[in-house]
């Protein structure tokens, strides 16, 4: 639905019916006329009950119908049965949102897939839009606006401020307000979208982002359904400058029909997720904690445009303390970076002298304000700093305008990002700073896991939309047919033979390895149906022999018709590169270490397909084994460059959407200068 006129009545409603609304405050059904009034909402409330008069000392109504005007909302607390009928009377009279309370959809069998279709039918007809199922509500502390069944909601004075919340989850919105008020942080509107089945995250967080009040998002996902309205929102949200971070639960197994190719069984769901999410501008981090602790420092680092060294530059006043966050930090791939000659010259001019080594630890002297601002000025105007992290020993506590004020000082001056790690329990600091906007972090954990996400973020570079794949039934193909999908990736000579007949002459010469040509076998090793190192026509008549009898031994019944000979090459390492759509998030193209141990090494890298040539290199980067490949321990480094043309190349197969998934393991990497070679292919194909 393109009509956003329903943006203001679901966060900004002037009237709202809570249909179903109980008269005892303490129940679910009762907490939302509570937490209203107690809100100070300026709006209309309508209660509908059939029941009573009055509900909570407030005129009631017996039916949506008798209601004086057309509310914005409506909140249903009913079952789903009466929901639904509720639901189709707020269609009938105009109403432009409801907020769908009942469960009873999805999730419970037969009845929930009736009542499922039923919801559908109603959303599909495009006359309301649908918060839920299985919503526990919304808010716009703003607006007073606090139309939730969420108990947290009983906080008195909940804490007013830019970020807006929109979970999976409606236990988790109370959570991240409570845990925010704690540290000092504030929201703008925190949603519950339940079960998605119309309003999706990308679409509620849309309608929040031209609201004046909204600095941030912050997002606790628990899939990625409708990922085309999030990516839509991303790219929407990174236009107007409103940072956006997530915490996505589940490290999910690949899907079983995903387990023919190496690539399904590594690219699963979470990984795409993490590509996809890092496409769209967002900011992953790992804890959940995290997720609030990292909203302040994403509004002071900048998206990059390229990749981001990720320099850190650290200053302590406790050498323990600081070792914490380093190794944090360096685990996730942060470089801590020690002072130029210029910065130490620098330094000394301030009067600060700084031992040898990567950190400046200023120890005692560190709790004098004019010494720690000092320190803090030299390093934020260092060349050779992205972030500057301050960590605070036990001053933070009890004295803390001598280390912690230099930050509340300098927040708003010119310089690189920075941000405190509180080494002690200080809560007083803790508040003090995030009032005034300076990031701050109370465990290391938290502190490495949002410094590296903010520096990793970058601005949306999604592809563009790849066409939806066909219809039709799904087929494996075998190998030959999979190097002629290849086209532009070079494959290494190959002939397919008739398995009952002799062989013959090559068009290419010996060594070669003889395989099974059966798209029914993509697994060849499995079942003996590989024999490499044939170095005659001999031992090629003796091995095609020995694979009709080894694949008639583990699949009896199933005849070996025909081989695959190609000639062999060895180069300086293999490597898997692999093409899937996932259904939600679209094409992704994968980068591994390859050959038979692909799965247990786990070494993999992940964009979203197509990719161009800097990217390929990104990949190859961020790949561990590509180490070996580049000549590590003196070793000869192979072709990176070829390998890197030939991630594009695959990745472009994108775009023709009859292709699932196509995944070449091994490719030969040759020597410097000499490209690429591939000598295994899957294509998985829809007709």
């Amino acid at each position: 639905m393109a009509d956003t006129g329903w943006h203001d009545a679901l966060l900004r409603p002037r009237s709202v019916a809570l249909v179903g609304v109980s008269d005892d405050p303490a129940k679910t059904s009762g907490r939302p006329l509570r937490f209203l009034k107690a809100a100070g909402f300026a709006g209309r409330i309508h209660p509908v009950n059939p029941n009573r008069d009055t509900v909570q000392g407030m005129p009631a109504f017996r039916h949506l119908s008798d209601l004086p005007e057309v509310p914005d909302h409506a909140f249903v607390l009913t079952g789903a049965d009466a929901a639904l009928d509720a639901l189709e009377q707020c269609e009938a009279m105009g109403i432009r949102v409801a907020t769908l309370l009942a469960t009873g959809f999805a999730e419970a069998g037969a009845a929930g897939a009736a009542n499922t279709g039923r919801l559908r039918a109603l959303v599909a007809r495009g006359h309301i839009r649908v918060l839920g199922p299985s919503s526990i509500g919304l808010a716009n502390l703003h607006h007073g606006m606090a139309l939730t069944a969420n108990a947290a909601f009983a906080e008195p004075e909940p804490p007013k401020g830019g970020l807006f919340v929109a979970s999976h989850s409606g236990s988790l919105i109370g959570a991240l307000m409570s845990r925010g008020k704690r540290k000092g942080l504030g929201f703008a509107s925190l949603v519950s979208v339940g079960g998605e089945l119309d309003l999706s995250i990308g679409d509620v967080c849309m309608a929040g982002l031209h609201d004046p009040a909204v600095t941030g998002f912050l997002l606790f996902l628990e899939h990625m359904g409708h990922a085309d309205r999030l990516r839509a929102f991303a790219e929407e949200a990174a236009r107007h400058g409103k940072p956006v971070a997530a915490f996505k639960l589940g490290r999910s197994e690949a899907a079983a029909e995903l387990a023919q190719s190496h690539t399904g069984a590594l690219a699963g769901e979470d990984a795409v997720a993490d590509a996809f999410l890092a496409a769209c501008g967002i900011a992953r981090v790992e804890g959940f904690e995290t997720l609030l602790e990292v909203a302040p420092l994403l509004s002071r680092v900048p998206p990059a445009t390229a990749l981001r060294r990720g320099r850190v530059g650290v200053i302590t006043t406790t050498g323990g303390g600081a070792a914490m966050a380093v190794d944090q930090m360096a685990a996730r791939g942060l470089d801590i970076v020690a002072p130029t000659e210029t910065t130490r010259a620098r330094l000394q001019d301030a009067g600060i002298e700084m031992e040898p080594g990567r950190i400046l630890d200023l120890t005692l002297a560190g709790t004098n304000y004019q010494v720690m601002r000092a320190a803090m000025d030299v390093f934020r105007s260092a060349p050779e700093y992205d972030y500057v992290q301050v960590c605070v020993g036990s001053s933070a506590r009890f004295n803390p305008d001598l280390a912690v004020q230099p930050a509340l000082d300098l927040i708003a001056t010119p310089g690189h990002p920075f941000g405190v790690f509180l080494v002690p329990d200080a809560p007083g600091a803790a508040q003090r700073l995030a009032g005034a906007g300076v990031p701050v972090f109370e465990d290391p954990e938290t502190c490495a896991d949002a410094v590296a996400a903010a520096l990793a973020r970058r601005h949306p570079n999604l592809p563009s939309p790849a066409p939806m794949p066909s219809h039709g039934a799904e087929r494996l193909l075998d190998e030959a047919e999979a190097y002629r999908r290849l086209q532009g990736v070079p494959v290494a000579d190959w002939v397919a033979l008739d398995a009952a007949m002799p062989p013959g002459d090559l068009p290419f010469p010996f060594p070669v390895v003889a395989k099974v040509l059966d798209a029914a076998i993509p697994h060849k090793s499995d079942v003996g149906g590989v024999h490499v190192g044939l170095k005659t026509p001999e031992d090629l008549a003796a091995a095609i022999a020995s694979i009709r009898a080894d694949v008639a031994r583990a699949m009896p019944g199933h005849a070996v018709t025909r081989v695959l000979v190609q000639r062999m090459r060895a180069g300086v390492g293999e490597v898997l590169v692999g093409l899937r759509r996932d259904p939600q998030m679209g094409p992704v193209v994968m980068l591994a270490a390859g050959g038979i141990f692909a799965e247990i090494t786990r070494d993999s890298v992940v964009r979203m397909a197509p990719v161009d040539l800097d990217t390929a290199q990104e990949m190859i980067a961020d790949l561990r084994y590509a180490r070996i490949l580049a000549g590590a321990r003196g070793r000869a480094p192979g072709d990176l460059a070829a390998l890197a043309e030939a991630i594009v190349t695959l990745s472009r197969l994108a775009a023709s959407p009859d292709i699932v998934e196509a995944e070449i393991n091994p490719l030969i990497v040759l020597p410097q200068g000499q490209g690429v070679v591939a000598v295994d292919a899957l294509v998985r194909m829809r007709s």
